[in-house]
């Protein structure tokens, strides 16, 4: 009962049944209500009238068939009540009866007197009307299920505007982009729409102008890098060596951006079946012929994804190579957990910094830029390796271990 839709509903419901039943009640208040005290005078004089002539004539009773006989039982409590007013009625006129309302075992009512000191006279008294209270309730059940429905209709149309958003942000693709909304309804969810997809066409357009800004400049820096570099081939011996390594570095760089370039504007084409676990034996293999320690703990379940060859050995291969290179080496275990397929790489490094950890993901950040001498490179690795796995439906997360290290933790949809 939290969203706008039940509230709105909620409310409509309350306030058209609230306003049926108060009139159902002013209705049965005000029009049906009976005149107590008429209908007491009526019988009353019937009382006075039916008395006298018995008194004056007892053999009456058996002419105009008028039963008679000894003082009835008890009265309830409704009925007794509705006696005492015949009495009032009567007293008002100068008359002390006594006079009972009795109801025999087939819910039969009469009135009894006594017209003479110890003589009773019975005539019919007529039962209240059938009871309201059923068909009334029968009503403001078929209303209140009217007004529900109603009211679920209205709520519904009323906020469908704020659904859409709603599904619109919730199917946000890793691209962080807004997907097309079909233009189509009434003129509020139509225009929410088009704003919609005008938002969508905004960010589109922003961000691959972003992408051909990062490309360019990775492009446009080689032709005077390389420029620079023949120059530094007339510099004397002890410079050139410098000059050589930091266009060697921007080079490097320059390349890393391209790249993350490509892997952000790839699409899902080209994806087949690929076992992980032969997957990582490569990569480990790969490493191995460069003098890296990487070593794959054998398994037993296949662990087989859909995802795109190339760009998951890439990932892969950057979160290897950094397990290796700053933790020492890299032990990795491939397990198959129901529809998942899990990657856990380890390594016995220094780890993490706790208040960094949330910024190791960001283009171009070294943990320690004390190490780029020793060991070389821009920065993207881990950028890269999770935009490639997001984009393959995974997640990526790193944590320290409580004995020392790192662990990385990969998950993709298994096959």
């Amino acid at each position: 009962m939290t969203s706008i839709r039940s509230r709105l509903a909620l409310l409509l419901t309350v306030a058209i049944v609230g306003v049926v039943v108060l009139a159902a009640l002013v209705s049965w208040w005000v029009l049906e209500r009976p005149d107590r005290r008429s209908f007491a005078n009526s019988f009353a004089e019937e009382v006075r009238i039916v008395s006298q002539v018995l008194r004056d004539d007892p053999a009456a009773a058996q002419r105009y068939g008028i039963a008679t006989g000894p003082r009835p039982g008890t009265e309830d409590g409704e009925l007794a009540r509705e006696a005492r007013g015949i009495q009032r009625s009567l007293g008002g006129q100068g008359i002390d009866m006594p006079v009972l309302i009795v109801e025999d075992g087939s819910g039969r009512r009469r009135m009894a007197f006594e017209y003479r000191p110890g003589a009773w006279a019975f005539l019919a008294y007529p039962s209240p009307p059938p009871s309201a209270r059923a068909p009334l309730i029968f009503y403001l059940g078929v209303v209140t299920l009217g007004a529900l429905a109603i009211a679920l209709i209205a709520a519904t149309m009323m906020t469908r505007p704020l659904r859409m958003l709603d599904e619109a942000v919730s199917a946000v693709g890793q691209d962080g982009l807004l997907p097309h909304v079909a233009e189509r309804g009434p003129v509020e969810v139509r225009a929410t729409a088009i704003a919609l997809n005008r938002l969508s066409g905004r960010l589109r357009s922003a961000v691959e102008s972003r992408m051909r800004l990062v490309a360019a400049a990775g492009h446009d820096l080689r032709t005077p890098m390389t420029r620079m570099r023949l120059r530094a081939e007339f510099l004397p011996e002890e410079e050139r060596e410098t000059w050589l390594r930091d266009l060697e570095e921007l080079d490097r760089i320059a390349d890393s951006a391209i790249r993350l370039v490509r892997e952000e504007v790839a699409g899902a084409q080209g994806r087949e079946p690929v076992d992980l676990r032969a997957l990582t034996r490569d990569i480990a293999a790969e490493l191995g012929e460069i003098g890296r320690t990487a070593t794959v703990v054998p398994g037993r379940e296949p662990a087989t994804v859909t995802t795109r060859p190339l760009a998951i050995k890439r990932a892969l291969r950057n979160l290897l190579d950094n397990a290796a290179l700053h933790g020492g080496g890299a032990e990795v275990h491939v397990e198959r957990m129901g529809d998942t397929v899990l990657i856990r790489i380890l390594d016995g490094g220094p780890g993490i910094p706790e208040d960094l950890m949330a910024r190791v993901f960001e283009p171009f950040f070294r943990v320690d830029p004390g190490r780029r001498k020793s060991n070389p490179g821009a920065g993207l690795g881990l950028a890269i390796a999770r935009e490639i796995i997001e984009q393959e439906g995974g997640t990526l997360a790193l944590a320290n271990r409580p004995e020392g290290g790192l662990e990385q933790r990969v998950t993709l949809p298994a096959a």
